[in-house]
């Protein structure tokens, strides 16, 4: 199995922290707390990708990147993981994840690679993860749960030139079975810069959990 990621798809990640790329199409759904959240309507599914702009205060770039990375972490200070977990499949290393979802909605599972780059552009320090869902047979669907497919992800992340950093994130999954339009709206809206908030926090206690050891 090949890593899914082109070197162009890095380099358009990084770019949008300096422009933001919103052709036509693109509206501004919400801003919060110094975050944008801007969103596209996608014809073949009927739901939306997601691109959101913003910062973390006392969130170092590499440090943010670190934890997004720590899945083992992840499961401590998000409280709607169920599962997570990284299996080998072949060279590459398969993630299998669960979500937890409020009754009476079934849980949701994603399984995924992803791949970390930091990058130096003309002396700047940048750090970009991409993810994408996959099909391996080792990891086949689970009575009960539904199977996300079509999840996409790029992350981009820079000193804010103090000791936060900037963030660029696309978004797009599709979740399957029938979830009502407001709840979906509800996790862009609210979902995403609360993620936000508990990944500023996570990244103090990383900073505690490593400076104590």
């Amino acid at each position: 199995m090949e890593l899914a990621f082109t070197e162009e798809q890095f380099q358009e990640a990084w770019k949008e922290l300096d422009e933001r790329a919103l052709p036509e199409g693109w509206e501004l759904f919400t801003e919060t707390m110094g975050i944008q959240i801007y969103r596209l309507y996608d014809q073949k599914t009927g739901l939306y990708e997601y691109k959101i702009y913003g910062g973390l205060a006392d969130c170092p770039a590499e440090l943010c990147a670190d934890v997004y990375m720590d899945l083992d972490y992840r499961k401590q200070w998000d409280q709607y993981v169920k599962a997570l977990q990284e299996d080998r499949n072949g060279e590459d290393k398969v993630i299998y994840w669960e979500v937890k979802y409020p009754f009476p909605l079934s849980n949701r599972d994603y399984v995924y690679i992803r791949e970390r780059r930091d990058l130096d552009v003309t002396g700047r320090k940048i750090f970009v993860i991409l993810a994408q869902s996959i099909s391996v047979p080792h990891c086949p669907e689970k009575s009960g749960i539904v199977r996300v497919n079509g999840y996409k992800q790029s992350l981009a992340i820079e000193s804010d030139g103090s000791n936060g950093c900037k963030v660029f994130m696309y978004y797009f999954d599709n979740p399957g079975g029938m979830i009502p339009s407001w709840l979906i709206n509800w996790a862009a809206k609210s979902g995403v810069p609360n993620f936000l908030k508990d990944m500023q926090k996570a990244c103090k206690g990383y900073a505690t959990k490593d400076s104590s050891k």
